[in-house]
């Protein structure tokens, strides 16, 4: 279904298969809530799916408190790009400076062995500051040289790095050809010939556009639109090819009706013989599964309500924890094993007559922001599950507290899976 992740806020998705295709890996921003604009956005998380339609969040691997250069009020973590080459992934990010954000545009670099854990920030790409100096793509070709394509407040540029994958081998050169670009540059290949994909300025309601070239750094020849607007304030997509079928992975505002807490969406890609894109139908049900889908959590273990500490007004009726709608009502999990540490997937089992409730979630003690749950249609229909990967102590030490927000849920259980 679309959106694809509901129990977080996630846009500017960037999506990539890595090694041997067995998996789509998805680095998007996330937007905070409760919201007040982009100057919050914060705590990039990365998904995963082998199968199209179930995702896992593999947790957070990289927030503002890890930016040592970056701004001491933190926030302002833009649209990132990831990179694989010579056993290293790449994560870049746009990230300011200094208090005086909009000037103060930096592209950060944080490395790591895997695609989605233990990623440690490297500093910037130097010689680079400045006014929109945002949404970094980076693309490798076939013959293993990377590119990097910068682009925001109607400029787009785009420059070859050097083996170090952080610093520029010659200056940026502007990307000549496009028409009404301003912002979310995303570069693939396919056939031969190189695809720049962005959105425009009609603001308020992005258009994505594209153009083709022969060469990586253009010159572009402008083709046309193949995303219209999606209801949201902005669009940002990229494009990737997943066992035979390309995708267009971007965002729309459904859940929220606002358009600094967006979500992800995806839907088939398709080509006219000459290499020219056909136009994305977005729908609701998203995309077919790829081969056989395969349930997350399976191997979690369950936590029931038996024993569960609660306070506020929450009360237990049966086997559920009710009344959590009441501000200030809460339940909390207590002495939850996390084995040897490290992330643990979370899975909120629960029912709910109404659509799209929220409660604050507490992980030892620490805020975790708010956590969707998206109505199961009755009280009586206990399927709804909402996952969120966090970090855990070593040993039976951890806490999950969920706090009352708005709307309303009847907790069943939580499951715990140690994906470490």
């Amino acid at each position: 279904m679309n959106p694809i992740i509901t129990s977080i806020f996630t846009a500017d998705p960037s999506a990539h298969v890595w090694g041997d295709g067995s998996k789509v890996y998805i680095y998007p921003s996330h937007d905070m809530d409760p919201a007040r604009g982009c100057d919050l956005m914060d705590k990039y998380h990365v998904f995963s799916s082998e199968d199209m339609v179930n995702w896992l969040d593999e947790g957070e691997i990289l927030s503002a408190a890890d930016s040592k250069w970056g701004r001491k009020e933190g926030g302002f973590m833009w649209a990132p790009d990831c990179a694989f080459r010579n056993g290293t992934y790449y994560f870049y990010y746009p990230h300011p400076s200094d208090t005086k954000w909009n000037d103060t545009w930096k592209i950060g670099v944080a490395t790591s062995k895997y695609p989605n854990k233990d990623f440690v920030d490297q500093g910037y790409v130097p010689n680079l500051s400045g006014f929109a100096l945002i949404d970094p793509c980076v693309f490798i070709d076939d013959d293993n040289t990377p590119y990097i394509y910068i682009g925001g407040g109607s400029r787009c540029f785009g420059a070859i790095l050097n083996d170090d994958m952080i610093s520029i081998k010659d200056d940026m050169v502007p990307m000549v050809g496009l028409d009404d670009f301003h912002e979310a540059t995303w570069v693939f290949k396919r056939n031969g010939i190189y695809y720049l994909t962005y959105a425009d300025n009609d603001h308020g309601k992005n258009k994505m556009k594209y153009c083709i070239s022969d060469s990586p750094l253009g010159p572009w020849d402008y083709k046309g639109i193949f995303l219209e607007a999606t209801g949201c304030d902005t669009t940002h997509g990229s494009v990737a090819e997943f066992k035979g079928q390309w995708y267009l992975f971007y965002h729309n505002q459904d859940i929220s009706g606002r358009g600094n807490l967006r979500s992800m969406c995806i839907d088939e890609l398709y080509f006219n013989d000459d290499g020219t894109i056909k136009m994305v139908k977005q729908t609701k049900t998203s995309v077919k599964p790829v081969g056989t889908p395969k349930p997350l959590g399976v191997n979690a273990v369950k936590y029931d309500i038996k024993g569960i500490e609660l306070g506020g007004g929450a009360v237990i009726k049966g086997n559920e924890v009710h009344d959590l709608h009441i501000v200030g009502a809460y339940c909390q999990f207590n002495n939850i094993d996390g084995k040897n540490g490290g992330r643990a997937a979370l899975y909120f089992n629960f029912s709910s007559a109404k659509d799209w409730s929220k409660l604050y979630l507490h992980i030892n003690g620490v805020d975790h922001s708010l956590i969707n749950f998206k109505g199961t249609g009755d009280w009586n229909k206990f399927d709804g599950i909402a996952a969120i990967t966090v970090k855990f102590n070593a040993g039976k030490t951890n806490s999950v507290r969920l706090t009352g927000f708005e709307g309303g849920i009847d907790l069943v259980s939580l499951s715990v899976d140690m994906l470490d």
